[in-house]
C-alpha cells in the first residue's frame, strides 16, 4: 500500500465495514468513497468485493476523472454516481451509496422521505427527494453518471441545499448520502434509514399525515446546525 495514501484507505475501508455493521449492507450491496482534494485523489470501495474478505490495501485509489492511481483492482461500479457528486458538489467530502431496506423501499416506490417530525428536522431540513426515473434517453448513455446527473438535476430543479439535506433517493435505485468525511457519510445513511422505517410507520398508523409545521422543522434544524446551534457540548 502506498504510504501517502494508506490513511485515506483505511478510513474508507473502516467506513465501508461499519456499513455492514450498522445493517445497512448485505453481501456487496453499497460503497463508500471519500476524497483528498488537496491531491485530487479518491479511495472507494472495490466493485464486486464482499466484505467478507475485502481488506484495506483493496480500496481503489482513482482521480477525478476516474483514472486509475494506485490499484490493481476495478472502483466500484457506481464511481462515475460518485465522481458526478464529487465535481457538483464542490466541497463534499465522502459519498456513501447503500440499498438499505426502508431507504431503498421509499426509492423503489419513487417516494421522498417527508419531514413528519423533529427526529427528521435534527439531520435533514425538509424532505429527502426522491428523483425522477431515469429516462431511456439516459440509459443508452453513461447509467452511472447519469444517475449522478438526476441526483444533481433533483437537487436544482427543487432549490435543496446538499449542505442542510445530505442524501438522495435515486427512483427504483437506492439512497446516496454524503458528508465532510467517510464517517459523517455513513452516519448520514444510518440515520436515513432510521428516518425512512420511521416515516413508513408513521404513514401506517395514519396514512393521511402531513409534514411538521415550518416553525417546528426549524427549531430543531437550527438548535444543531448554523451560527446559533446550542445542542452538545462546546469543544
Amino acid at each position: 500500500m502506498s504510504s501517502k495514501y494508506k490513511s485515506l484507505k483505511e478510513k474508507v475501508y473502516k467506513a465501508n465495514m461499519d456499513l455492514v455493521k450498522k445493517g445497512l449492507v448485505i453481501y456487496t450491496f453499497g460503497n463508500v468513497s471519500q476524497i483528498d482534494r488537496e491531491n485530487n485523489v479518491i479511495a472507494i470501495k472495490p466493485s464486486g468485493v464482499d466484505y467478507d474478505i475485502l481488506k484495506p490495501d483493496d480500496i481503489v485509489l482513482i482521480d477525478l476523472k476516474g483514472n486509475p492511481v494506485d490499484t490493481s483492482l476495478r472502483s466500484s461500479s457506481d464511481t462515475k454516481t460518485h465522481l458526478k457528486l464529487y465535481n457538483k458538489f464542490t466541497d463534499i467530502g465522502a459519498v456513501v451509496h447503500t440499498h438499505s431496506k426502508y431507504a431503498t423501499a421509499f426509492a423503489q416506490a419513487k417516494l421522498s422521505i417527508k419531514c413528519l417530525g423533529t427526529t427528521h428536522a435534527d439531520y435533514f431540513y425538509g424532505d429527502v427527494p426522491c428523483t425522477d426515473i431515469i429516462s431511456d434517453e439516459m440509459l443508452a448513455k453513461d447509467y452511472e453518471e447519469e444517475t449522478g446527473s438526476l441526483i444533481v438535476d433533483t437537487f436544482k430543479k427543487n432549490n435543496i441545499d446538499y449542505h442542510s439535506v445530505k442524501a438522495c433517493l435515486v427512483a427504483c435505485h437506492g439512497p446516496f448520502t454524503w458528508g465532510a468525511d467517510a464517517e459523517e457519510a455513513v452516519f448520514i445513511s444510518d440515520v436515513l434509514e432510521e428516518i425512512a422505517e420511521q416515516n413508513y410507520i408513521t404513514h401506517t398508523l395514519n396514512p393521511a399525515i402531513e409534514s411538521i409545521k415550518l416553525t417546528l422543522m426549524n427549531k430543531h434544524y437550527f438548535r444543531k446546525h448554523g451560527k446559533d446551534a446550542y445542542y452538545g457540548q462546546e469543544i
